[in-house]
């Protein structure tokens, strides 16, 4: 079953990564869906934070993908926006860490769910714009959609 959560700052959602990050074991997956600016880099660097990453976490948009070593193990991030096809997936690296040794979040993977496997935590993201002031920050609503049995426990956990 999924759950909704809302944060109504950058930092909200940068802790509730922290949360999520410390309930992660290794080969859990993770698929971020958002627009730009809707705060899939923000959740991860909450996740990297709860994991005891020290590194500064930035989108790998350029690089496609990064390893992050937490306290006790490491956490693999990877941006698939400019990948247009399932074959470009080979020579990204990120097949070699699916199931390995740590968690790995992937932004824009959306379109690649079939390759990344059954068992995954979707989280979509969603800068609510429309509830927002002028000049204030949009809270954000957050969706887990666990499939999976390990992926409903991680949302049982938060």
């Amino acid at each position: 079953m999924h759950k909704d959560v809302i944060t109504r700052t950058t930092a909200e959602t940068i802790a509730l990564g922290e949360r999520l990050g410390g309930v992660l074991q290794a080969g859990d997956v993770l698929v971020l869906t958002g627009d730009l600016g809707a705060g899939k880099t923000q959740l991860t660097k909450g996740i990297a934070a709860g994991m005891g990453v020290r590194d500064d976490v930035t989108s790998p948009t350029f690089t496609i993908g990064m390893v992050y070593e937490g306290e006790d193990m490491p956490l693999y991030h990877y941006d698939l926006y400019r990948l247009e096809d399932p074959d470009q997936l080979d020579d990204t690296g990120l097949f070699d860490v699916l199931g390995d040794d740590g968690p790995c979040v992937i932004e824009w993977g959306e379109q690649f769910a079939e390759q990344l496997g059954d068992e995954r935590l979707d989280v979509y993201l969603v800068r609510r714009d429309d509830q927002a002031e002028m000049g204030e920050e949009p809270a954000r609503q957050v969706r887990f959609v666990p499939h999976g049995p390990r992926a409903q426990q991680i949302v049982d956990a938060l």
